[in-house]
């Protein structure tokens, strides 16, 4: 649903990653329907799913995938340049997305010159970048430590609180109960599906 911030749970092998390629339009479903922002994501071809994925989804991982030596601000911009943006607009809109994730001093650094955090500040803002419907969250803390994973979760409910749809992946059960709603998957199926009490709460 729009507007939500979900938390998706398993073992291994319980089908996250399978279910995130399907949300993320990486992969299509063998049987069913899945309609992302009004558009019947199952029924398109592999150029137009490239193109919805560009634009109606963000994605953040575990690794940060940065270029190492790119800036921050032109690793935020990324997306942007394969948009055919232009080069003024695509710094204007880059550094405004440095600055929503608390890094409008890091512009000029490179991801070595970052911290783990700072690093995946920059992520989540190149996956903002194109302000899409959904952003997909796998593992985003699993490479980071107990503080600075609270701080990544803050930032995520904050753009949740501002109308960001979001979709994360964690096996922890801390770092779920940041999210509204928890969705847990078995072999394939949900297990449970039911609204935190207390968002944030831990």
């Amino acid at each position: 649903m729009r507007g939500e911030f979900v938390a998706v749970m398993g073992p291994s092998g319980s089908g996250k990653s399978t279910l995130m390629n399907l949300i993320g339009c990486l992969d299509t479903p063998t049987s069913g329907q899945y309609w992302l922002n009004e558009q019947p994501v199952s029924e398109l071809s592999d150029d137009e799913l490239a193109r919805i994925r560009n634009r109606e989804v963000g994605f953040v991982f575990q690794t940060f995938n940065l270029l190492p030596r790119a800036t921050a601000l032109h690793n935020v911009e990324l997306p942007l340049i394969y948009a055919g943006v232009s080069s003024k607009e695509r710094q204007r809109r880059a550094k405004a997305k440095l600055e929503q994730v608390g890094l409008g001093d890091r512009q000029s650094h490179k991801p070595s010159e970052l911290s783990g955090g700072q690093r995946q500040r920059v992520a989540i803002a190149r996956a903002l970048i194109n302000e899409p419907a959904l952003l997909l969250a796998d593992e985003p803390t699993g490479n980071l430590d107990s503080e600075t994973s609270s701080e990544i979760m803050l930032l995520l409910e904050q753009l949740n609180s501002g109308g960001q749809t979001i979709l994360l992946v964690t096996h922890e059960h801390d770092i779920a109960a940041h999210a509204r709603r928890q969705v847990h998957l078995r072999d394939g199926k949900i297990e449970r599906d039911f609204v935190v009490a207390e968002a944030g709460a831990t």
